[in-house]
């Protein structure tokens, strides 16, 4: 009967055992292209991430009480709840043993960090329509510098620093783990594995575009090019082993080496731009996007 009770267990693990039970991590498997997966991201992240300003230019803001959430924030809390359960079926579709603990916190940390970001964002956005302009900092916007008591500009500039800095940071670094951690497991033996379909090259353009959106207008350039150095790495390493990238893997590297390139073209474009420098003025020069269509393509006053 004992005997009996401890198959039953070994044959149903449970959700958690997804994540911890013993595979081979020898490069031996056979793996095939996560199309279904790789699809929906792209679909959410273009309509739900990329698509969430342009739903508040297309159902201006002005259509919805100030006081409430407007279409753009039921978009964000869309992506919200979508996202982690996309980031855990690509998780459990990694054949690396990967601790639970890690997911968990890391999944809890990007809700955390993508639900501070709705909150700025959403506020934010209510003082664009009552002229805040996003090329010009906190302190340096018309509309700042005629409120009263003055002390009100460090309330806005706290707000700032939640969406801008903490809210991305506890956004993005999770974002990328987890991406980086399946990349790792994304190893064979097999030659022939060693190349993309062609729905994965078809996927390959927009998934790069919507990356160069995300290191631009979310500012963590410095995250994504330690998460690409870090898997340049894990590939050098892999090599010495007679492992090779499998379709999954080239899709990543292919995708991000994509984006950087994007990043570079756009950094060259706007390089003379001197309004935008003077709210860029660190070393690592990045305007965000939608600061340079507030500030070239519409007018708000």
């Amino acid at each position: 009967m004992q005997s009996s009770v401890r198959r039953r267990h070994q044959a149903a693990p449970g959700f958690a055992g997804r994540f911890s039970s013993a595979q081979p991590d020898d490069g031996s498997r056979t793996s095939r292209f996560h199309l279904d997966l790789w699809f929906y991201f792209t679909v959410q992240n273009w309509l739900l991430d990329f698509g969430r300003p342009i739903v508040m230019i297309i159902l201006p803001l002005d259509w919805f009480p100030l006081n409430k959430p407007s279409a753009g924030d039921y978009f964000h809390m869309a992506y919200n709840i979508i996202t982690p359960l996309l980031l855990l079926k690509l998780i459990e579709r990694s054949p690396k043993t990967l601790p639970n603990s890690v997911i968990y916190v890391s999944i809890i940390t990007f809700v955390m960090g993508a639900s501070i970001h709705l909150v700025g964002d959403s506020v934010n956005h209510r003082l664009i329509f009552s002229g805040y302009q996003l090329h010009l900092s906190v302190r340096d916007n018309p509309i700042m510098q005629n409120l009263t008591p003055p002390t009100l500009v460090d309330s806005f500039e706290l707000l700032y620093y939640y969406d801008e800095y903490l809210g991305h940071s506890m956004w993005y670094i999770p974002f990328f783990l987890i991406l980086f951690i399946y990349f790792t497991g994304c190893f064979t033996k097999i030659r022939a594995e060693s190349r993309m379909p062609l729905s994965a090259w078809a996927l390959l353009a927009p998934s790069s575009l919507y990356y160069w959106y995300l290191v631009t207008e979310g500012q963590i350039f410095i995250i994504f090019i330690f998460t690409f150095f870090a898997m340049l790495a894990i590939i050098m390493h892999q090599r010495r082993k007679g492992l090779h990238l499998d379709s999954n893997g080239l899709f990543l590297l292919f995708s991000f080496s994509a984006t950087l390139i994007f990043i570079a073209a756009w950094i060259v474009w706007l390089w003379n731009d001197q309004i935008l420098r003077k709210k860029y003025p660190g070393v690592i020069y990045i305007p965000e996007p939608w600061a340079f269509y507030t500030l070239h393509v519409n007018n708000l006053h």
